[in-house]
């Protein structure tokens, strides 16, 4: 019988094959007490168990390197965060505690501590960190194997001989560490129960360019092992057990799709300028300073957003220094040999795992002391990364680029810390850069203060995820509303155009930088708006460009004033 399921589309383009199960990988933990006197075996039990998946993992991330294959960047770094959270102190120290204090054996321990850090990520506002939450449970249940002496579950799936013919993987969820198995080219695409577009199976899928949908609720139980699937990669779809006809017509879209992806390599040193000769930016969103490798890789033309919080992730509270943090900004500014860099502070907070002991459950965490504003209630902390920003910026172009902004009390705040930075490098006779210094539009009251912000500020960048999820009081990680989570909302569309005019009116550069600059169907309506600068991930990039090199601003400017006056902008946009 044939049926389709519906998920989130996270990697472009369509994969056909037998379908290969991965069965729900939570294993079953024993919860017994111990006594006393069994504690210290126990937690050599968890060290034995730490190291071996440890070396496992390094010894996957050395195979990345020795293979040369710059396009797995982020499933490398997917693999360092792993290790990183296999070093966590409070992981460590909640399952020690649970040992000794509480007597509990190790595996019970260990299931213990996840399900207390767990829950602080679930009240992480950020999606992108709310989705690490899964890294986590993997490197615990990885550690679960190795003591219970039972193999991966991915790694057994594909039976031998099955190899060549086109293979689907469908699991609940996949370990970044069991995804190496698309090195080879074993599956041609998958799907997952679970995840989002921030999930590290959509980032992994994205590297490595396969199709993929994730969030297919039940995937995993109502597909059968062997059946034929289709996975649309571009609709979020799966369709299992397709007639003959709907299989001779993916089969097309397929074959369609490489030579899409066959042109579009070919535009990757074309300039990106309009049919009536407007020239745009099409820059990288990235998460690490390896991540400039594919950015260069398509031809972005500069780093138009840095996130920074992989610097402050599973750390156990414990804030990185300044020079660790100079370091890994002047490894990304180097990396884009002497291409811009926008550098974004902080956009983590207090009600995240950096302070695990406030526990504020009953307040909103989208709208606690979060961004800019933990940055300024710990101006030790932000005159750090401020300093390291600076002398970073004396490697190549920076530009520094300040989150959740709404006051302009916060915006002199800011001008005066970072006069403060300055100051400080000087009386240490340190060499810095200059810095352009820009601000997030990601609250509607800075989207409707706009004039406000261009007096003050060198550029802007509208960050156009919070700004619907503000906008709309949507949160798009939530299924039961996540329907009404819309880029077309007509509040948001005007919201995204005056910003634009009041930048081009003040001659202000101002960016895209959320979804919205990747999605190639709003393209043509931000060009029509008069923005000149998208950033977007890197896989992105070359699709985008195709829109711009096809399109006429001149032609598309009354047609997107249409758009953004309709009460329903989503028909105007379809014509």
């Amino acid at each position: 019988m044939t049926f389709t399921l519906h998920g989130q589309a996270v990697s472009r383009g369509v994969a056909i094959g037998r379908a290969v199960l991965v069965a729900s990988s939570r294993l079953d933990v024993a919860h017994y007490f111990i006594a006393p006197d069994q504690a210290e075996a126990e937690l050599a039990r968890l060290r034995q168990a730490r190291d071996a998946v440890a070396e496992e993992i390094t010894r996957l991330r050395q195979g990345l390197v020795h293979d040369g294959v710059e396009a797995h960047t982020e499933l490398a770094a997917l693999l360092e965060v792993h290790l990183m959270l296999l070093q966590d102190e409070h992981l460590q120290d909640g399952v020690k505690h649970w040992v000794i204090e509480r007597h509990y054996n190790a595996e019970w321990a260990l299931t213990a501590q996840l399900g207390l850090v767990a829950k602080q990520f679930d009240e992480m506002e950020d999606p992108y960190l709310r989705e690490r939450k899964a890294d986590l449970e993997q490197v615990v249940e990885r550690m679960l194997r190795v003591m219970r002496g039972v193999a991966s579950p991915v790694t057994a799936a594909p039976a031998p001989g099955v190899e060549t013919q086109p293979l689907v993987l469908v699991a609940h969820d996949l370990a970044p560490a069991d995804m190496l198995q698309f090195k080879q080219s074993v599956f041609a695409g998958f799907v997952t129960d679970v995840g989002g577009k921030t999930s590290h199976t959509a980032i992994v899928a994205r590297s490595l360019d396969i199709p993929a949908v994730v969030g297919a609720r039940n995937a995993s139980q109502l597909v059968q092992q062997d059946d034929w699937v289709i996975v649309d990669g571009d609709a979020g779809v799966l369709i299992v057990n397709p007639t003959p006809m709907v299989l001779a017509e993916y089969g097309y879209k397929q074959r369609q799709g490489v030579i899409e992806r066959e042109r579009l390599a070919r535009i990757k040193n074309t300039p990106a300028v309009t049919l009536d000769g407007e020239r745009i930016e099409l820059l990288a969103n990235i998460e690490q300073p390896e991540d400039t490798l594919p950015a260069l890789a398509v031809g972005a033309v500069g780093v138009g957003l840095f996130r920074t919080e992989f610097l402050f992730m599973g750390r156990g509270g414990k804030l990185p220094d300044e020079e660790e943090q100079y370091d890994a900004y002047r490894r990304a500014v180097e990396g884009m040999h002497g291409l811009p860099v926008t550098i974004r502070t902080v956009d983590v907070g207090a009600d995240k795992p950096l302070d695990h002991h406030r526990r504020d459950e009953h307040l909103n965490p989208a709208l606690g002391l979060r961004a800019i504003r933990w940055s300024l209630a710990e101006p030790a902390m932000f005159l750090t990364q401020l300093r390291a920003i600076l002398r970073a910026a004396a490697h190549g172009k920076v530009n520094v680029l300040i989150p959740m902004l709404a006051h302009l009390g916060e915006i002199r705040q800011v001008q005066a810390m970072l006069a403060k930075a300055r100051e400080q490098l000087d009386r240490r006779g340190a060499v810095y850069g200059p810095v352009r210094l820009g601000a997030m539009i990601e609250v509607p009251a800075a989207a409707l203060a706009v004039r406000l912000f261009v007096r003050h500020f060198d550029y802007l960048s509208i960050g156009t995820n919070d700004l619907i999820q503000y906008a709309l009081a949507i949160d798009r990680v939530d299924e039961s509303v996540a329907h009404l989570y819309d880029p077309l909302h007509p509040a948001v569309l005007r919201m995204v155009a005056d910003t634009i005019a009041a930048c081009r009116e003040a001659g202000k550069p101002v960016s895209v930088c959320g979804e919205m600059a990747g999605d190639v169907t709003m393209t043509r309506l931000l060009l029509g708006l008069g923005l000149r600068s998208f950033s977007m991930h890197p896989t992105q990039i070359l699709a985008v460009k195709q829109q711009v090199l096809r399109s006429d601003t001149r032609k598309l400017r009354a047609w997107a004033q249409n758009v953004i006056a309709s009460d329903e902008p989503a028909l105007l946009l379809a014509d």
